[in-house]
């Protein structure tokens, strides 16, 4: 069986390759490493061998090891859905907030993050597969959001997040990440260079697309415990 640290220059290997396949920087994709509900000294293994991103679903679990692992250098982003008496904890928790699907959350991000804290860097979640099971704005509400939040003075929107319907063709797995990538560049907003994409099993097509930060968990940590 394969230790974290192998899977870890695994994935490794399969971000530098895909990078390589589509012609991009060498530097210009960010592993976040998925550790919900994976305990502390996995995320500690990580650290150790150079991983500083790790991406939480769970308010309460994360905050939890947050306390614990508080001395170390870790940039903590937010993945999961967010409800509303929550957003004071993350607002103020995190270093990114992927999530933001609507304004009013955005809102309360904005008037509860600390001013002693730097901006928080958030992606508005975009249903891009139109799945009624998940959350996220249509790509026809993007513009307005964007143009809503970007005033916003404590928050730096810096661009979008997604999560396809899954696909097992490489093929059909770009589709709606090249649809919104596509999207966000007709916004023609500087500011918006940052693009959630991808995920332990379409790793690859979410990088010839334009992903900039892609969330693993499985292919890292190993399958989740029921």
């Amino acid at each position: 069986m394969d230790s974290i640290a192998d899977r870890y220059r695994q994935v490794q290997t399969q971000i530098r390759h895909a990078i390589s396949i589509a012609g991009r920087p060498k530097d210009s994709v960010k592993l976040l490493a998925v550790s919900k509900t994976k305990p502390e000294q996995d995320i500690v293994i990580l650290y150790r061998l150079g991983q500083r991103h790790f991406a939480e679903n769970y308010l309460q679990e994360a905050l939890n090891k947050q306390q614990q692992l508080s001395g170390f250098n870790i940039s903590w982003h937010f993945i999961g859905p967010i409800q509303s008496n929550k957003t004071k904890a993350i607002a103020n928790s995190f270093a990114w907030v992927h999530s933001v699907d609507r304004w009013k959350i955005a809102q309360r991000l904005n008037e509860q993050r600390s001013e002693h804290l730097p901006p928080l860097n958030i992606c508005l979640q975009v249903n891009i597969s139109e799945e009624s099971s998940k959350s996220g704005i249509s790509l026809e509400e993007l513009p307005e959001l964007v143009e809503a939040i970007l005033p916003l003075e404590n928050l730096r929107l810096r661009g979008v997040m997604a999560i396809p319907e899954p696909q097992t063709q490489y093929h059909n797995q770009r589709q709606p990440y090249k649809k919104l990538y596509q999207a966000v560049q007709q916004l023609a907003r500087p500011e918006l260079d940052s693009y959630s994409f991808g995920m332990s099993g379409d790793l690859k097509a979410a990088i010839m697309e334009g992903a900039t930060m892609v969330r693993i968990g499985t292919a890292l940590f190993g399958e989740r415990r029921k």
